[in-house]
């Protein structure tokens, strides 16, 4: 399994963004995708994640409101829409996917995720 994130790029505060994410080598093996970041000299955070098959998807508290996770599965891709973007939100942002079935409460666990994309650089700045 493959993931290849792109659509990261210099944004204007107040500015948005979307992201995407193409999972390649087996969906099937894939059962819960996620977007995390990591900022210069802070820790990985999670951003968004949701199940192939639905549900309602999971935010960050900083990103809930403002952020907002879409799927393709035809084209077994993930969105992250991101609106009203703040210099705080400048980051390395990654897609990630798991083939185990966790539970709601770990999505938001980096550790849970097996498979990870190269990153997409995202800063927001006047």
């Amino acid at each position: 399994v493959q993931l290849q994130a792109s659509g990261g790029g210099l944004v204007q505060p107040g500015g948005s963004l979307r992201l995407s994410c193409v999972v390649t080598g087996g969906t099937s093996s894939t059962y819960v995708m996620g977007w995390f970041r990591q900022a210069p000299r802070k820790e990985r955070e999670f951003v968004a994640a949701n199940r192939w098959s639905g549900g309602s998807a999971r935010y960050g508290d900083s990103m809930r409101g403002r952020f907002t996770f879409s799927k393709e599965n035809a084209k077994k891709t993930i969105y992250l829409q991101m609106n009203s973007l703040k210099p705080e939100d400048t980051a390395v942002y990654y897609c990630a996917g798991t083939a185990r079935g966790i539970i709601v409460g770990m999505m938001d666990n980096a550790d849970s995720y097996d498979y990870w994309g190269q990153g997409t650089l995202v800063t927001v700045s006047s």
